[in-house]
């Protein structure tokens, strides 16, 4: 099926006790573009992202990759369509007790059983490619600092040449001079490998940075999407008010007292 979208999300429903997080999450992402999910804290980015990649069981609802719907696949099946994934987490999340280039093959020598020795020359290759020499491959994560974690994180995710990239709030923790760094390399290694990219964030100079397709969801629900170009001149309320960060709008922020 190779008109079909590279993602596809259909009626997603996910609920935690007594909490429905997602409820009915409709999202289409066509291959070779870079989408970013804006929403606040709770309204289901991280939910929705990691119910693509198997993290997270929806309720109901159906998720296909190339037209092939992957929302019950387990074992090897799972495994062969994970194969396809590459992730950035936020925080980077590397293994601490495991060197640089450990951190960067990871997925190459555990899931794809390659020596160890071809492992390293590629991990220190996609080193390269986000600004990193090869004297930082034997150092660990506690030695590096969080620009150079989340660059790190970022070969680590490009490292078997995915179909598919995954990223979770990529510039948080940064200051803005190496978020932009982070993004300029995004959107690089995005184009270089020809991978689709799908991206959750609330921050704004990224998605103006690395977007060409923007969603927003709201209560469980993308309620608008669109082209980077028009999101300041959405037309949807939400949006505009998400965008430039206004305390007055339909979204409504409970606060304690």
């Amino acid at each position: 099926m190779t008109d079909a979208p590279k993602i596809e999300l259909i009626d997603l429903c996910k609920r935690f006790g007594s909490k429905q997080v997602l409820t009915g999450v409709n999202l289409s992402l066509e291959k070779g573009h870079s989408m970013v999910v804006i929403g606040g804290s709770g309204t289901g980015k991280s939910v929705m992202i990691k119910s693509v990649l198997g993290i997270v069981r929806p309720d109901s609802g159906t998720i296909k990759i190339d037209g092939a719907d992957v929302t019950h696949l387990r074992g090897s099946d799972r495994e062969a369509v994970l194969a396809r994934f590459g992730m950035l987490f936020q925080g980077a999340a590397l293994f601490d007790s495991l060197t640089v280039w450990e951190n960067v093959s990871f997925a190459l020598v555990q899931g794809r059983g390659m020596k160890r020795k071809q492992a390293k020359e590629i991990a220190i290759e996609k080193l390269a490619k986000v600004g990193l020499g090869a004297d930082v491959a034997m150092l660990r994560p506690s030695e590096l600092s969080g620009g150079m974690q989340k660059r790190v994180g970022l070969a680590r995710a490009i490292a078997a040449d995915p179909e598919i990239i995954f990223f979770d709030e990529p510039t948080t923790g940064l200051d803005p001079i190496m978020a932009d760094v982070i993004n300029e390399l995004i959107v690089e290694l995005v184009k270089d490998i020809g991978a689709t990219a799908l991206s959750i964030t609330h921050d704004m100079a990224s998605v103006r940075k690395i977007a060409d397709q923007v969603a927003m969801i709201y209560n469980g629900k993308i309620i608008w999407t669109g082209p980077v170009s028009k999101i300041d001149d959405s037309g949807n309320p939400y949006v505009d008010q998400f965008v430039h960060g206004r305390s007055k709008g339909p979204i409504q922020m409970t606060l304690a007292k």
